[in-house]
């Protein structure tokens, strides 16, 4: 009877295990610092940063065919939500298909040598990061797709990056602390 049981549990164990391991990778991690350069020239410090309500880093690449479906969804966002306290960072990085920085964004951009994706834990273009200013550094609130639908923006259902800054701004927990993106594979 117990060995026919033993298995439910370690299933359950399991599950438990992932959920609390999401939880924890998608909202209250913390990120102290890091640097990237501007595609202007020069370079600017998260840290620049810590007198805003809320920092969205955005990775992209022109390369790759969702940054070019959600650039224009990306601009709107950025100038809504810019006089509320928001600063977004939209930094370029390589992606498995190229070798090159991959230029030609309309965004105003940053280039990233792995070191802004790396410490926040991101995989793909364009992924989002909602970060907001706390002791010792940055919280992460957020992490993930920018909406439900990169193909198609009249069918989006769910715009997940818009409610969360509209619960951070708002004083509210975020709401949904992770959401898997659709994009290309950052190069490492």
């Amino acid at each position: 009877m117990l060995l026919r049981k033993l298995p439910l549990f370690l299933a359950a164990v399991l599950l438990l295990a992932t959920v609390t391991v999401g939880i924890a990778r998608g909202q209250g991690g913390t990120v102290t610092d890091f640097t990237v350069q501007k595609s202007s020239g020069g370079s600017v410090a998260l840290s620049s940063y810590s007198g805003q309500k809320a920092v969205v880093v955005v990775f992209m690449n022109p390369a790759c065919a969702f940054t070019r479906l959600y650039q224009e969804r990306l601009s709107a966002l950025s100038g809504a939500y810019s006089s509320r306290g928001v600063q977004f960072m939209f930094v370029n990085v390589l992606i498995n298909l190229e070798s090159g920085d991959g230029g030609g964004s309309t965004l105003a951009t940053f280039s990233d040598a792995g070191a802004a994706s790396a410490a926040l834990g991101v995989s793909k273009t364009t992924e989002a990061v909602v970060l907001q200013p706390a002791s010792g550094g940055f919280a992460v609130r957020y992490r993930g797709a920018i909406d439900d639908n990169p193909q198609v923006a009249s069918g989006v259902q769910q715009h997940y990056l818009q409610q969360v800054l509209d619960n951070v701004l708002a004083g509210r927990p975020a709401g949904v602390a992770e959401k898997r993106a659709a994009g290309c594979l950052i190069k490492r």
